[in-house]
């Protein structure tokens, strides 16, 4: 009761106060404020929310857009009487009811960007799975022989680690900087030339050396991906169906995975360069990557941070079924940032009075800090670390990456041991 209470006091205190670093002067981070952020805006009397989308389509150049966000304010301040409000059309009550009745009625380009973004996914998949059956030839085509000698296991290890080393300590870390500068679609086409000319490279390679600065750089490739593609899915999506739409980027890898060792059952009997262009076949699905995202709306979310509201508008009509959901979703998303960007003291900030710029100073160092500092971060932290780890530990990867020549070492034939590992995958993806 006493969380609740503050955490209607902070709402007050954010809408009445003469200066958002008054209002926010005490505010512990460390409480339960997680449904002021859920709807900034469910506490607010209708004369403030009149007051605040006024000024903000004066402040961000949308005058002309007013009575749309007027309406969609009011729905996304309590989206249930949405049938009650004025001058809402028939067709854009049907659009809000089909919210709930016909989930998955989506506009073309919002089912684009999660194709694309599925795409995305596979590529991780078969990035993984390419050396898997490549492991049965390239050591012996480089003179590796772990059978002869036993530190050559080690040099064989690194090479297949290579993606992930560098993802953990390059790729995930880049994509911050990445996403702040060129935005969601941006790194994601950075990455996928990673995928694309990494792979390639692997195939003509003549020394393990420059196999393990190829599948290096593949690393760096899919540290950035794989840390914004779920994002761009999420900031997308409409709330009723982002689970299940960002949820997809996991069977997408398992599909991903599976088209790998399909690759690796079909080339496996070209000859000497069957493990080059086992490496080499993950560029198939980087191309529609590549083309692919450059014809996807950029984040709304991201254009809302860089104070481009009329991008982020022109977005959200492409992403939502009637241009008064895109009002609705945009004013939505403006407050919950500024309210964050309030809280953390991170940001440009819109307040009744007008436009405050806070400090950015430390913003890439502070966030990893809140990571462990804030209490409810901090939790989600550890949830994640936890599932993370478990889902290595659990043996998964060293199918992924080693079932065929696990297979062959107990004397099944090449073709056995890439067919069981098909399976794998088949029933993986399944």
């Amino acid at each position: 009761m006493d969380e609740r209470k503050e955490s209607l006091g902070l709402t007050s205190r954010i809408h009445t106060s003469r200066s958002a670093e008054d209002a926010l002067k005490g505010v512990d981070l460390n409480r339960n404020i997680e449904a002021l952020i859920e709807n900034p805006l469910a506490h607010l009397t209708p004369e403030q929310l009149q007051r605040d989308v006024r000024a903000f389509a004066r402040s961000k150049g949308l005058e002309d857009h007013l009575d749309l966000l007027k309406k969609g304010a009011q729905i996304a301040k309590d989206p249930r009487y949405f049938e009650t409000i004025p001058g809402v059309t028939d067709e854009e009550k049907q659009a809000l009811r089909d919210e709930k009745s016909h989930r998955f009625r989506q506009p073309f380009a919002l089912y684009l960007t999660i194709i694309v973004c599925s795409i995305g996914a596979a590529v991780q998949g078969w990035d993984q799975t390419g050396a898997n059956g490549a492991n049965l030839n390239w050591p012996q085509a480089f003179g590796l022989d772990q059978h002869v000698r036993p530190n050559d296991v080690w040099i064989i290890g690194l090479v297949n680690a290579a993606p992930y080393l560098a993802a953990a300590l390059i790729g995930c870390w880049l994509s911050h900087p990445l996403n702040h500068r060129v935005g969601r679609r941006g790194t994601i086409f950075f990455s996928a030339w990673f995928c694309f000319l990494s792979v390639l490279g692997s195939a003509f390679t003549q020394t393990w050396v420059q196999l393990l600065i190829c599948r290096l750089l593949l690393g760096v490739g899919m540290g950035a991906k794989a840390s914004t593609i779920p994002v761009l899915a999420a900031e997308n999506s409409p709330a009723s169906i982002r689970g299940s739409l960002v949820m997809g980027w996991q069977l997408w890898v398992a599909f991903g995975i599976f088209l790998g060792f399909t690759a690796n059952l079909i080339l496996f009997q070209v000859g000497t360069i069957a493990w080059r262009l086992q490496f080499g076949s993950a560029f198939l699905p980087a191309v529609p990557l590549l083309i692919g995202i450059y014809f996807c709306p950029e984040s709304p979310r991201w254009y809302i941070k860089k104070n481009r509201y009329l991008d982020a508008f022109t977005a959200l009509q492409r992403l939502r079924n009637t241009s008064l959901q895109a009002a609705r979703d945009l004013y939505y998303i403006h407050a919950q940032v500024r309210l964050e960007e309030m809280m953390l003291g991170d940001g440009d900030v819109l307040v009744s009075e007008g436009e405050k710029r806070y400090s950015r100073t430390g913003r890439y160092s502070s966030r990893f800090v809140q990571l462990f500092s804030i209490a409810r971060i901090r939790r989600a932290t550890l949830a994640a670390f936890v599932v993370m780890i478990a889902q290595q530990m659990c043996g998964i990867n060293i199918m992924a990456f080693y079932s065929s020549t696990l297979f062959v070492d107990a004397k099944a034939s090449e073709r056995s041991a890439l067919l069981v590992s098909w399976g794998f995958g088949l029933i993986n993806f399944a």
